[in-house]
């Protein structure tokens, strides 16, 4: 890959795993995993999981006049249901007794670590790894 445009569809993905650094940055101890569990629950989860972070975004994209093709705001539509359904918010039932975390939380953990999984790779296919902080890939 040669162009170090970042798509449209990674922009979510960048988002999150900023996030998720600037968490692990602030809590020395944390793992990615901590950081991650951290994460959920949190303001920018919030936003995103809710549909919000997209809508904002979609209305910033608009009022800059940025040409983006149908197909790609198809796949925009789609990821932010996606978002909304992966990363459903019932944060009271994080943990179960024996501190597990139940199918629906093991679910947004999956999505969140995925997306950081795909921001990293692309930042590997286009040369870029002084972007990867995370060393989730490795």
């Amino acid at each position: 890959m040669k162009s170090n445009d970042k798509p449209y569809i990674l922009h979510v993905a960048e988002k999150i795993y900023l996030e998720i650094f600037r968490i692990k940055k602030k809590n020395n101890n944390f793992s990615n995993t901590d950081a991650i569990n951290a994460f959920i629950g949190s303001e920018t989860y919030k936003e995103i999981s809710s549909g919000k972070f997209h809508d904002e975004w979609f209305k910033q994209l608009e009022n800059e006049n940025k040409n983006i093709p149908d197909e790609s705001m198809r796949l925009l539509k789609i990821q932010r249901e996606m978002m909304i359904k992966q990363l459903i918010q019932y944060p009271e039932l994080y943990y179960t007794k024996s501190n597990d975390p139940i199918k629906i939380s093991k679910r947004a953990f999956d999505h969140l670590w995925r997306m950081c999984e795909s921001y990293e790779l692309w930042c590997k296919e286009t040369a870029q790894k002084e972007l990867i902080i995370l060393n989730i890939t490795d």
